[in-house]
C-alpha cells in the first residue's frame, strides 16, 4: 500500500475514534478520560499528517510500517469501544484499555520523533509544522494511565509472580472500578469468567480471574469486620459469591459452600468451575448445607440479628432486632441469655436438621436429611434458641483464621497430641479444633493425618479442658461426612459416652452433637443406642445447661427414629424430663413435643406421657404453641386417644375441642389432619356413647 493510502487510511481511522469518543463512550467504560485525552492529541496529530508533504517521508519503510501499526492500533481501540457493554469485565476492560492506549502512544510518539526528524533539516526551526509535532509528542508523553488500570497492572505484577496482591492494591481496585457492592462484584465474577470462556488458556485471563478470586475474598473479609449488633460476621457465613450472609447455602461437586441463588445464576451461564478452587465440577447438583445453615441460624439468634432477603436481588440481608421480645416462627425468643459455656465450639450437627416450610423429614441411608411426608416421624424444629457460637475465637493460640494450614503443620499437631506432655497435647487438640472450625480443606487434611485415634484416646483424659478440646474438634471434624465414618469407624461411640458422663459442661454438650452427628449414619443409630448412650444424654436432658438439654434433646430426637430405641428412651425416664420442658419458660417447649410425638407412637410411650401429667401441657401447645409445637401435640393427643377411652376423656377434659377446632381450620396441612381425625374420634366415642345410652 503506498503512503498516500496509508496516511488517508490512518486519517479516516483517527476521525472514527475522535467522533466515537467524543459522542458514543459507555458511562461504565474504564479509562474514560484517557480515551479523551488521547482522541485530543489525535486531532492535533490527523492535521499534522493532512498537511504533511508526501514526499518527505516517502521513502521511510519505518516509518510507513509504524503507520499502519498505529492503524491497527487505534481501529482496535475503536472496536474495544463499540463491543463495550454494561456486562463486560471492568477489569478485563481495564487492562485491555491499558494496552491499547499504551500502543496507541507508543506508536504516536515514534511517528512524529521520525517525521520531526524527516523534516527538521528541510524546514525552519520556526515553523510551524515542527512545533505542532513538538506539542503532539509532548501531549502523548504527558499522557497518564488511570489509577484503576494502573493499579490492575502492579496487582498482575504480583500474580504473574505467584504472590498475592498486598490488600491495599486490592481495597483501591475494589473502589476504584466500583467493585463494593455484592451485585456489581458476581456482575464482575460472571463477566471474566465468561471472558475467560472465549479464549483457550490465556495466561492473561487466568491472571486475571486470579485477580478476581483475591478481590473476591478480600470482599468476604472486609463483610466480616463490618458490626452487626456489635458482633463482626464469621466469614464462613458470607456467600464467597454474593459477599451475602447466607439464606440458603449449598454445597457445590468440590465441597464449597455457596448461596443457592448466587451459584445458581453462576452455572445457569454455563460455568462448571468452581469459583473459588477453579475446579471443574464433577456434577451441577446443589445439596443443602443444613450445618452451616444452623450456624447462620443460631449466630442471629445469639446476636440480635435477622435474615430476611431483599426483594429486588433475592439476597440475604442483615437487619437488627430490638433487644425487645421477639419471637421467631418457632415461638424462640430472641434475646441473648447467658451461656454456662465459656469456651466456644464451631458448628455442630446437632442443628442441622431445620426447615423453613415445615416439611416433613427423616434421615435417609446415607445421612442426608429427606423430604418424608408421609412418615410417623415428627419434624425436628429449628434451633431458635442461643448457641455458644463463637464470634472470636478464644482459645490460647497464636494462630489466626486466616492461617495457610499446611500438612506439616498438621503432622507436628497429631504428634503432640501423642506425646508424654499434657500441655503439648492440650495445645494440639485445641489448635486442631480451631483449624477443624470452618475449612473443609483442613477438616479432610486433619481427616487424613492419623488425627481421630489419639482424639479419640484424649476424650478418656483426666483434664477436662483436653478432654473438652478433643471432644469439639472431632464433632467439627465430623461435619464432613467421610470423617464422620471414619470416626465411627474407629470406636468413637464408648470414648463420646464416656465424656457424656464425666466432661465438664461443654464438654457434655459436644458429645452429644458429636453422637447426634454420628447417628446420621443408619447404621450407628442402632449402635448408638445399644451401647448405652441414651441413659447420659436423658440424664443430660435433666441437669445439663440449656444448650446442653437441646443437644441431648436433638441427639435423642434422632435415635428415637430407629423403633428399638424408643423403648430404651422412655425407659431411661426421659418423658418426664420432657414433660418438664414443655413448660414456656423453658424454651425447649417445641423440641420436647417432636420428640414425644415420637415416643408416642409406641404403647408405653402413651402410658408414660399421660402418667407424666403431659395432657395438660399437650392441650396448652394446641392452644398456644407453634404451628409446629401444634401440629406434633395434635399428633401425640390422637395417639393417646386412639388407645384409650381414659386419655381421650382427659384431654376432652382440659378443653381441647375449641382450640382443636381452630386448627383444623389454620394449621399445617397435617396439622388440620390430625385436629380434624382427633375431632373424627371424639364425635364417633360419643355417637357410641349415646348409642350405648339407647340400647
Amino acid at each position: 500500500m503506498g503512503v498516500e493510502k496509508v496516511l488517508r487510511c490512518l486519517s479516516n481511522s483517527f476521525s472514527r475514534f475522535i467522533h466515537l469518543v467524543t459522542f458514543g463512550v459507555p458511562k461504565n467504560l474504564p479509562c474514560q478520560k484517557e480515551y479523551k485525552d488521547v482522541a485530543g492529541s489525535l486531532k492535533l496529530f490527523k492535521r499534522i499528517l493532512d498537511n504533511i508533504d508526501d514526499a518527505h517521508i516517502h521513502s521511510d519503510e519505518i516509518l510507513h510500517k509504524e503507520f499502519e501499526e498505529l492503524d491497527v492500533a487505534v481501529n482496535e481501540a475503536r472496536e474495544f469501544i463499540e463491543n463495550w457493554g454494561f456486562h463486560s469485565s471492568k477489569i478485563c476492560g481495564a487492562v485491555q484499555s491499558r494496552e491499547l492506549i499504551v500502543k496507541i502512544r507508543s506508536y504516536s510518539i515514534k511517528i512524529c520523533e521520525t517525521v520531526f526528524r524527516s523534516l527538521e533539516s528541510s524546514l525552519p526551526p520556526t515553523s510551524t509544522s515542527l512545533a505542532d509535532i513538538q506539542r503532539c509528542m509532548e501531549e502523548f508523553e504527558s499522557l497518564k494511565l488511570e489509577t484503576a488500570s494502573e493499579k490492575v497492572e502492579e496487582a498482575m505484577k504480583f500474580i504473574r509472580e505467584g504472590k498475592v496482591p498486598p490488600l491495599e492494591h486490592l481495597t483501591e481496585i475494589i473502589e476504584l472500578l466500583h467493585l463494593s457492592s455484592s451485585q456489581e462484584l458476581l456482575k464482575e465474577s460472571i463477566a471474566v469468567e465468561k471472558e475467560n470462556l472465549k479464549v483457550d488458556q490465556s495466561n492473561q485471563v487466568n491472571h486475571i480471574v486470579d485477580l478476581i478470586f483475591h478481590i473476591r475474598e478480600t470482599m468476604v473479609n472486609l463483610e466480616s469486620l463490618k458490626a452487626i449488633n456489635g458482633v463482626s460476621v464469621p466469614s464462613y457465613f458470607i456467600c464467597p459469591l454474593s459477599l451475602q450472609l447466607m439464606f440458603d447455602p449449598v454445597i457445590v461437586a468440590t465441597g464449597q459452600t455457596y448461596e443457592r441463588d448466587s451459584i445458581k445464576k453462576w452455572l445457569d451461564h454455563g460455568f462448571t468451575r468452581c469459583p473459588v478452587t477453579r475446579q471443574t465440577l464433577s456434577h451441577t447438583n446443589l445439596i443443602p448445607n443444613y450445618t452451616v445453615k444452623a450456624l447462620i441460624s443460631n449466630w442471629c439468634d445469639e446476636n440480635n440479628v435477622k435474615v430476611n432477603r431483599t426483594v429486588d436481588h433475592n439476597q440475604p440481608e442483615l437487619e437488627t432486632v430490638s433487644h425487645l421480645t421477639q419471637k421467631d416462627e418457632n415461638g424462640f425468643d430472641h434475646r441473648s441469655p447467658v451461656e454456662s459455656c465459656s469456651h466456644s465450639r464451631t458448628g455442630s450437627t446437632s442443628t442441622a436438621v431445620s426447615s423453613s416450610d415445615y416439611q416433613h423429614i427423616s434421615v435417609s441411608n446415607s445421612g442426608e436429611i429427606a423430604s418424608d411426608s408421609g412418615s410417623g416421624f415428627s419434624q425436628w424444629p429449628s434451633d431458635g434458641g442461643n448457641r455458644n457460637y463463637p464470634r472470636t475465637v478464644s482459645l490460647p493460640l497464636d494462630s489466626s483464621p486466616n492461617d495457610i494450614t499446611t500438612s506439616s503443620l498438621i503432622e507436628q499437631l497429631v504428634n503432640d497430641l501423642k506425646s508424654n506432655s499434657n500441655s503439648a497435647q492440650t495445645k494440639a487438640a485445641a489448635e486442631l479444633r480451631f483449624l477443624a472450625k470452618n475449612n473443609m480443606e483442613n477438616r479432610t487434611m486433619i481427616g487424613q493425618s492419623g488425627a481421630i485415634q489419639p482424639l479419640l484416646q484424649l476424650l478418656r483424659s483426666n483434664i477436662k479442658i483436653t478432654q473438652e478440646h478433643a471432644v469439639t474438634a472431632l464433632l467439627n471434624l465430623s461435619i464432613n461426612g467421610n470423617i464422620k465414618s471414619m470416626i465411627a469407624e474407629s470406636g468413637a461411640i464408648d470414648p463420646l459416652i464416656h465424656v457424656l458422663e464425666t466432661g465438664n459442661p461443654c464438654a457434655k454438650e459436644n458429645a452429644a452433637a458429636a453422637l447426634f452427628s454420628l447417628s446420621l449414619l443408619e447404621e450407628y443409630r442402632v449402635k448408638i443406642g445399644q451401647s448405652g448412650a441414651v441413659k447420659p444424654l436423658v440424664d443430660l436432658l435433666r441437669s445439663g445447661t440449656l444448650r446442653g438439654k437441646k443437644d441431648a434433646a436433638t441427639a435423642l430426637f434422632n435415635l428415637s427414629i430407629f423403633h428399638e430405641n424408643k423403648a430404651r428412651i422412655i425407659q431411661a425416664g426421659a418423658v418426664k424430663y420432657l414433660v418438664e420442658l414443655m413448660e414456656p419458660e423453658s424454651e425447649m417447649v417445641d423440641k420436647s413435643v417432636a420428640l414425644l410425638s415420637n415416643l408416642s407412637s409406641v404403647p408405653e410411650g402413651c402410658l408414660a406421657i399421660a402418667k407424666e401429667g403431659g395432657i395438660p401441657l399437650l392441650v396448652e401447645v394446641v392452644e398456644s404453641g407453634t404451628p409446629r409445637g401444634k401440629e406434633n401435640a395434635a399428633s401425640i393427643l390422637l395417639q393417646l386417644c386412639l388407645g384409650s377411652p381414659k386419655y381421650c376423656r382427659l384431654v376432652l377434659q382440659e378443653g381441647a375441642v375449641p382450640p382443636l377446632v381452630a386448627l383444623s381450620q389454620s394449621g399445617t396441612s397435617r396439622a388440620k389432619e390430625k385436629a380434624q381425625q382427633l375431632l373424627s374420634h371424639f364425635r364417633s366415642q360419643r355417637e357410641n356413647a349415646s348409642g350405648r345410652g339407647k340400647s
